[in-house]
């Protein structure tokens, strides 16, 4: 992976609105080929605040089967889910057969917000952090296909998309109080970003970062890397082939160089 400075935010791709078209219908076939063979995919999209995984999620879902399809978008934890064991609120979330599941933020929060805004102490980072990779390795083993997708974005850009909510009467129901801190504790949120990929990253289960100043190029790529992580016979294997610029395995060597916004 080269260091190219992400893909920023400008004119529309040539083509755009084809291309997502086209890829729809692939993901129409993948969920049809998901229901005939009783198939169970979760994904889950973790990122900084405003890294665009709305945009993604939508666009993913916009032409698929609600009844086989579902979005999970937790709130704050209870009291009840405090005092419990940390994945139950999860579980219940879960794919049954012939369902794909998409979660917009996921159990990774004690790997990031929490650990950063102090929700969590360091003894539950810290026990989550060992327990995490066997607690997914348990649900590939069950028949689940998990895929991890990381938004990742610039501090620029993440300052001008955090100000476009507070002036978007269209987006203000995405501002929340942790909006405040995301840019004040930008050096907090990369270092727990970086050991959350160190230590849950692993090659049966990959974190996939995906370059996300530009969104629509984001989204574009993020369907055609999860075409070809799919075995669907019917699927056009051309359409299916991300941009690895712009989607690509987690690696060490990633923070070092910069292809990871620092």
């Amino acid at each position: 992976m080269s260091k190219k400075s992400n893909k920023k935010a400008g004119p529309e791709p040539e083509g755009y609105k084809e291309t997502l078209h086209h890829l729809q219908v692939e993901l129409v076939k993948l969920q049809r080929h998901l229901i005939k063979n009783d198939l169970r995919i979760l994904v889950l999209f973790e990122g900084r605040d405003a890294s665009g995984k709305d945009g993604v999620i939508k666009r993913i879902t916009a032409h698929l089967s609600p009844r086989e399809t579902r979005i999970v978008a937790l709130g704050k934890p209870s009291d009840e889910d405090r005092a419990s064991w940390y994945f139950k609120r999860y579980v219940a979330s879960l794919p049954a057969r012939q369902e794909m599941v998409i979660m917009n933020r996921s159990w990774y929060n004690r790997a990031g917000v929490e650990k950063v805004m102090g929700f969590c102490t360091a003894e539950e980072h810290e026990e989550f952090m060992r327990s995490v990779l066997p607690f997914e390795r348990m649900l590939v083993g069950s028949g689940t296909q998990l895929f991890k997708y990381y938004l990742d974005i610039s501090k620029p850009e993440q300052k001008k998309r955090l100000a476009d909510r507070r002036i978007d009467p269209l987006k203000q129901w995405k501002i929340s109080p942790i909006d405040k801190g995301a840019l004040r504790r930008w050096d907090d949120y990369s270092a727990a970003r970086n050991e959350m990929f160190t230590r849950t990253h692993s090659e049966d289960l990959p974190w996939h970062v995906v370059r996300a100043d530009n969104k629509k190029l984001a989204r574009l790529n993020v369907i055609r890397h999860l075409m070809t992580r799919v075995d669907c016979p019917d699927k056009d294997t051309h359409k299916a082939q991300p941009d690895p610029e712009v989607v690509f395995d987690f690696a060490d060597e990633h923070i070092k160089s910069g292809a990871i916004v620092p």
